[in-house]
């Protein structure tokens, strides 16, 4: 083979050798459950995503972290099918009981019973505050 051919056939291997990662952290505290897809259907080079992974009875306090990946084998079949039938793996981690305080965070206590005007001026409240400290408020109800 010609040695000018030899570079671009080797980094093109080690490229469709490569196992693509996404991962997406929310900041809650995670749990041990996990929902894991190693199988998700997408098709046409994933221009037709995967199916929606249902959490929501799973995962009662929200998602903690959510992991997309192209596994060797999933890369594996996609490229023997041409990319017409492109799998994913996804895996989704559920976050415990009540929510992680983010680093520098404030909070800004609004009545249970409070009146709309209440509201307001709490909405209000958290908004100058987080502008003055340049940080996340919450209204905590």
């Amino acid at each position: 083979m010609n040695r000018l051919l030899r570079l671009p056939v080797a980094l093109s291997l080690i490229a469709l050798a490569a196992c693509y990662h996404a991962t997406i952290e929310t900041g809650l505290t995670p749990s041990t459950v996990v929902i894991d897809k190693s199988w998700a259907s997408g098709w046409l080079w994933g221009l037709v995503p995967p199916s929606t992974i249902e959490t929501a009875s799973k995962c009662p306090n929200g998602v903690a972290k959510v992991e997309t990946k192209h596994s060797f084998l999933n890369q594996l079949v996609s490229g023997l099918l041409g990319g017409i039938y492109s799998p994913i793996a996804i895996k989704v981690t559920c976050a415990q009981g009540g929510r992680a305080a983010a680093p520098g965070a404030s909070e800004v206590p609004v009545p249970s019973r409070a009146s709309p005007d209440e509201r307001t001026a709490a909405v209000q409240r958290a908004t100058e505050l987080s502008l003055e400290t340049g940080g996340p408020v919450f209204l905590k109800f």
